[in-house]
C-alpha cells in the first residue's frame, strides 16, 4: 500500500472515488462541471488530495485544505473527502492515509467535521480534541 499526493494526471482515480462517496452518503452525483472545478483546485493547490494505492488502483482518499488557525498560531489543515472502498477497510488503510495527509501537508493540527456516527471512527484514527461545534454558513 503507497499513500501519495494525487498528480494532475490522477484524477480520473480520484474522480472514481468521489463519485463512490458521494454515492454511499446518499449525495447527488458530481457533475462534468464539479470535475472541471475540482481539477482546477488541485492544479491549483487550492485543496490537496491524498490517496492510497494498491497498485494502480485507488482504494482511499482524503483531502486537506491548509489555513491558518489562532487555535496554535499555525498553518492547519481542513480534513474532509475520507473515503475507503469497502473492501479495503478494517485494514489499516485509513490510519495510514491520515497519517501520511497530516505529515505531508505540512500543517500542525488537523480539524474534522462529522456526522454524530462518524465520531467514534474520527476519534480512533486520533482526532481527539472537541473544539465545539461546526456550523457551515453558504
Amino acid at each position: 500500500m503507497e499513500c501519495r499526493k494525487v498528480k494532475s494526471n490522477e484524477i480520473d482515480a480520484l474522480w472514481e472515488l468521489q463519485k463512490l462517496y458521494k454515492s454511499e452518503i446518499g449525495e447527488d452525483d458530481p457533475s462534468d462541471a464539479d470535475k472541471e472545478r475540482l481539477t482546477l483546485a488541485v492544479d491549483k493547490g487550492t485543496i490537496i488530495f491524498y490517496c492510497a494505492w494498491e497498485g494502480d488502483l485507488a482504494v482511499g482518499c482524503c483531502s486537506v485544505t491548509v489555513g491558518f488557525s489562532t487555535f496554535n498560531y499555525l498553518p492547519s489543515g481542513v480534513f474532509e473527502d475520507f473515503y475507503i472502498r469497502p473492501e479495503y477497510r478494517h485494514s489499516g488503510i485509513a490510519r495510514q492515509l491520515v497519517r501520511f495527509a497530516y505529515r505531508d501537508s505540512g500543517v500542525a493540527s488537523l480539524t474534522v467535521g462529522c456526522a454524530d456516527c462518524d465520531v467514534k471512527m474520527y476519534k480512533s484514527l486520533d482526532f481527539s480534541i472537541p473544539l465545539g461545534n461546526l456550523l457551515a454558513y453558504e
